[in-house]
């Protein structure tokens, strides 16, 4: 093997977790996925886990595994030792070792954070959610936990053993501990959640003791050899919560009770601190893991070694940052979780310098977390066959060059937004002629609107991907060049993909084609001339639009402010100034006084269609640049100098503008299907074409995929 790129020396220095010997220092973070409780016999884990190991995954933890019935986080959820489970995991550790590498399996438990609604024990009773006080959250549907008692303590502390045993029986490598993110082991650390006196609560040190008994139970059911990972809460970004002194004695005490390493998480699920979407700047929480190596350090010098590895996480995507995150000298790895969904060879194509080749996870959510937290299968937007390897395998002769064949599959994909560079990439990987028409004069559709908004700008990254690769691959690229159907059967495709997408809807009211007026497109090809500005329409395009106009353009200085805003250490924001080259392109601007403009909404709620995990915050920044919320309105007629509207209780207002943006919703674009049909040419629209209610891009790839792998 050629030794990989002088820009990720310290990534690739081995290291080595107790018995372990790790190539590089890059984990495969837990992410739950929706797999652990398919009933296939681990099929799809196992395709899962495989191919992420071959793209250069050495060490892999997985998606919570809870450790009893009460402790699962929903009916989602698998349970170690559990037979059907237990055979899925068993299966899936078996195709990692032949691929070459090594699952560690996260023993979880929920606590009060259990939606278990449907779920049962062995004997079939219903289960109720427990925790260390009778304190609900306050998710829709959480119910009041039940209180933990001494007997229930001590029961579920020998639960996480037997669970840690029967993960080694199953083939798993490593455990990792999750005492991270608000679950159980979490809610018995924090003076919020535990209200106890008694030896399980009253101070820091007896709060404490779970977390550390829990340890000491895992590692005694383990042995020596096997690793013991802790994912512990760097900060739970919950008013009055655990402080950075608790924090650093609690992962003292964690090693000297047998911690192999320490994972350092940040946030709980109630935090109102955005912690991994797009918004939040990449490397944002690294000061909270070296914080956590600071407290572990080796006494006598700042500057020694820890006294266990220490894993950062969060907010870390490219393994330039992992480089630079290593260059400080108090890291020893770094577990990414989303970017191996958007890519799984990101270690092997960064290794070897192909920077370039990476498909990057642009922070979205929309396929993962959000769905995740809705008990949805996972996914990724930039990556359909994420967490579905087993229903769209790749063959084993993958065409990885150009080349040419008079005997191929000859398909056009007519659209070179999202849906269609996915269409066309798997077409081509597997050996398909492809022609691709754009009649824009660069590809990317909404990705390259989406890719100039504020937090948004990684979106150029999935187009930059997704160009190479169809060149790299040979596929045909026909830019500027809007495709007709009669062209098409002249040309004699196979097959024809159309992925033409959508185009803004007009408003149908007085005034709307007056010179300020303009669509969301323009607004955001052409840029918004200074002065009072009204957004008609509050769904996700008006949300973006505003953030256009009231957001700093420069990453660095968001980063910058971020960091001021949540009170955060300074340590990580620079990485954004670092990697800015390159992580995507930047179209810098001074932002507006958020009170000139105003964002109209006529019914529901603003932002409806967001993502659940992304929409709070981003509604966030708008308030916090002080943008006015206007609803439950009729819109009358836009006129010279505004927008004049009637509210829900009879009153009349103009809403003063200088520009009007409309921001009104999409209507289909398909100039194709009709013509295609009638010349008896196969095809099948995708995305936007196909439907335009509720336009989401990871429906739109899935069906650009589903499309690629249809027979003609």
């Amino acid at each position: 093997m050629p030794k990989p790129t002088p820009a990720l020396e310290r990534t690739f220095t081995p290291w080595r977790l107790r018995a372990l010997e790790l190539p590089h220092r890059v984990v495969a973070g837990s992410m739950h996925t929706g797999l652990e409780t398919l009933d296939d016999g681990g099929v799809a884990l196992a395709a899962y886990y495989a191919e992420r190991v071959r793209g250069g995954a050495s060490l892999l933890i997985t998606g919570g595994l809870a450790v009893n019935p009460e402790g699962c986080g929903a009916h989602d959820f698998s349970v170690l030792g559990d037979p059907a489970g237990d055979a899925r995991f068993a299966h899936a550790a078996a195709a990692v070792h032949e691929a070459g590498g090594f699952l560690a399996a996260q023993l979880f438990h929920a606590g009060r954070y259990a939606l278990l609604e449907g779920v049962t024990d062995a004997e079939g009773r219903p289960v109720h959610p427990v925790a260390p006080s009778p304190l609900p959250w306050r998710a829709a549907g959480a119910s009041v936990p039940v209180e933990l008692d001494e007997e229930g303590i001590a029961r579920t502390i020998a639960d996480f053993g037997r669970a840690a045993a029967r993960a080694v029986e199953l083939g798993f490598d490593a455990v990792e501990i999750m005492a991270s993110e608000g679950y159980l082991i979490n809610q018995f650390c924090s003076p919020v959640t535990n209200r106890r006196d008694d030896g399980w609560g009253g101070d820091a040190v007896r709060r404490q003791r779970f977390a550390v008994e829990v340890l000491r139970e895992v590692r005694q059911a383990v042995g020596f050899d096997v690793p013991v990972i802790v994912r512990l809460s760097g900060a739970d970004l919950v008013p009055g919560s655990t402080t950075p002194e608790e924090t650093a004695a609690l992962a003292r005490a964690l090693v000297r009770a047998g911690a192999d390493a320490l994972n350092v998480g940040i946030g709980w699920h109630e935090s109102r601190v955005p912690t991994v979407q797009a918004a939040v700047p990449h490397g944002a929480w690294l000061g909270y893991a070296e914080a956590v190596a600071e407290a572990v350090s080796l006494p006598g010098d700042p500057s020694a070694p820890t006294a266990v590895p220490v894993i950062a996480s969060n907010r870390l995507t490219d393994l330039r940052d992992v480089e630079a995150v290593l260059a400080g000298g108090r890291i020893s790895a770094v577990a990414l979780a989303r970017p191996f969904l958007a890519d799984a060879a990101i270690v092997g194509l960064s290794r070897e310098g192909r920077f370039h080749e990476v498909n990057s996870c642009i922070g979205c959510n929309q396929a993962c977390l959000d769905r995740s937290f809705t008990m949805q299968p996972v996914s990724c937007l930039v990556n359909p066959r994420a967490a579905n390897e087993w229903r769209y395998p790749l063959p084993a002769s993958v065409v990885r060059e150009g080349g040419s064949g008079s005997g191929r599959r000859r398909v056009a994909v007519v659209g070179g937004g999202p849906a269609g560079l996915v269409a066309a990439a798997d077409l081509a990987e597997r050996g398909v002629a492809v022609t691709l028409f754009e009649a824009a004069p660069e590809l990317g559709g909404q990705f390259r609107l989406a890719a100039r908004i504020p937090t948004k700008e990684d979106y150029a990254l999935t187009v930059d991907h997704y160009r190479d690769r169809l060149a790299r691959l040979g596929a045909e690229v026909r830019l500027g060049h809007a495709a007709d159907a009669d062209e098409l059967a002249a040309a004699g495709y196979d097959s024809v993909v159309v992925a033409t997408g959508v185009r803004p809807r007009t408003l149908d009211i007085e005034g709307a084609t007056l010179p300020h007026v303009l669509s969301y497109e323009r607004a955001i090809d052409e840029g918004v001339p200074e002065g009072r500005v009204a957004i008609i329409g509050g769904g996700g395009i008006g949300v973006d639009v505003t953030k256009l106009l009231v957001l700093p353009g420069d990453p660095a200085v968001r980063a910058r402010a971020f960091a001021r805003h949540h009170g955060l250490p300074e340590a990580g924001v620079s990485l954004e100034g670092a990697g800015l080259p390159q992580r995507a392109r930047v179209r810098a601007s001074v932002p507006r006084p958020g009170e000139q403009v105003t964002l109209l909404r006529r019914t529901g709620k603003f932002g409806a269609g967001m993502g659940i995990t992304s929409r709070w915050v981003a509604l966030g920044e708008l308030r916090d640049a002080g943008v006015r919320f206007a609803s439950d309105l009729a819109y009358e007629r836009i006129t010279p100098s505004g927008v004049e509207v009637l509210h829900a209780d009879g009153r009349r207002e103009l809403i003063a503008a200088d520009t009007v943006i409309v921001c009104a919703g999409q209507v289909s674009h398909d100039p194709l299907s009709a013509r295609l049909a009638e010349l008896g040419v196969s095809h099948e629209r995708v995305g936007g074409a196909l439907d335009a209610t509720r336009v989401d891009a990871v429906r739109a790839t899935r069906q650009a995929l589903d499309a690629a792998r249809r027979p003609a």
